[in-house]
C-alpha cells in the first residue's frame, strides 16, 4: 500500500507540474476559459500555473506534502468556476466535445479527494505534531 500511495503521489505531482507548465505553453487556451466576471484574466491564469508547478513540486517533498496537498485542494476549489463556465458555455469551445466539459465537473472532486489523501498519515488520521512551547 505504501508503494502504491507513493506512486500516486508522484503521479499527482507530475499531473500538476505539467498542467502548470501548460499555462505558459498555451496561454490562449486558459485565457479563453476564464469567466468574464473575473478581473485580470492573464494574471489569474499565470498565477494558477505558478501555483500548480510549485504545489506539485512541494507534494513530493515529505516535509511539504501536507501543506502542498491543502494548497492543491484550495487551488482546485479556486479554479472550479472556470470549469463551470466552460460547461455552461460549451459552445465557445467547439473543438472540445460537450461531454468533456460536463465530465470535468465531477472529476474535479476526484482530484480534490486525491490531494486530500496526502494530508493524512499512513493509517488515515490527520497528521498531528504536538506544540513544543512548554
Amino acid at each position: 500500500m505504501r508503494l502504491f500511495k507513493l506512486a500516486m503521489k508522484y503521479l499527482l505531482a507530475a499531473f500538476f507540474i505539467f498542467a502548470g507548465i501548460n499555462h505558459f505553453r498555451d496561454p490562449e487556451f486558459y485565457l479563453r476559459i476564464m469567466p468574464p466576471y473575473l478581473p485580470w484574466p492573464s494574471a489569474l491564469h499565470l498565477t494558477a500555473g505558478v501555483f500548480e508547478i510549485l504545489l506539485g513540486a512541494m507534494l513530493v517533498i515529505p516535509k511539504c506534502q501536507r501543506l502542498a496537498a491543502w494548497g492543491l485542494i484550495a487551488l482546485l476549489a479556486a479554479v472550479y468556476p472556470a470549469n463551470i463556465h466552460m460547461a455552461i458555455n460549451h459552445h465557445l469551445y467547439p473543438e472540445l466535445p460537450m461531454a468533456f466539459h460536463w465530465i470535468r465537473l465531477p472529476l474535479q472532486f476526484g482530484l480534490i479527494a486525491w490531494a486530500w489523501w496526502f494530508t493524512r498519515d499512513e493509517i488515515g488520521k490527520l497528521k498531528y505534531e504536538p506544540r513544543k512551547d512548554s
